[in-house]
């Protein structure tokens, strides 16, 4: 066999551990990519980009529009709270003549209507 050949097949063999334990590490990261992806909900692509997992069925449609009513009921009432607190700070900014009037102009206007 030709020195170089030789040389040649030496640095192979030298380097041969490292570039399997370089894949070996490569290949187990990439499957534990996958599982936690998986154990989390995360969707999967395949090789041309489409989502393998998970797959959406009928029960997790039923369960975002459940999830979506229920956002835009507590949006709505978060913002019945927001104005209930507004109106408490003004109470307990207000200077305190201000606030007897109002309450005394409130007393008039509901013996004057009964």
């Amino acid at each position: 066999m030709d020195p170089e050949t030789v040389l040649w097949f030496d640095r192979a063999t030298e380097l041969l551990p490292y570039l399997i334990a370089i894949l070996g590490i490569s290949i187990g990261g990439w499957v534990m990519n996958t599982w936690l992806r998986i154990k989390h909900g995360y969707p999967l692509d395949g090789a041309w980009g489409q989502a393998i997992h998970p797959h959406t069925d009928k029960e997790s449609r039923e369960r975002i529009k459940l999830l979506t009513s229920e956002n835009a009921q507590l949006r709505a009432e978060l913002g019945s709270v927001k104005d209930r607190l507004e109106t408490i700070e003004r109470i307990v900014t207000d200077q305190p003549l201000r606030l007897a009037k109002e309450i005394d102009q409130l007393a008039i206007d509901k013996g004057g209507h009964a």
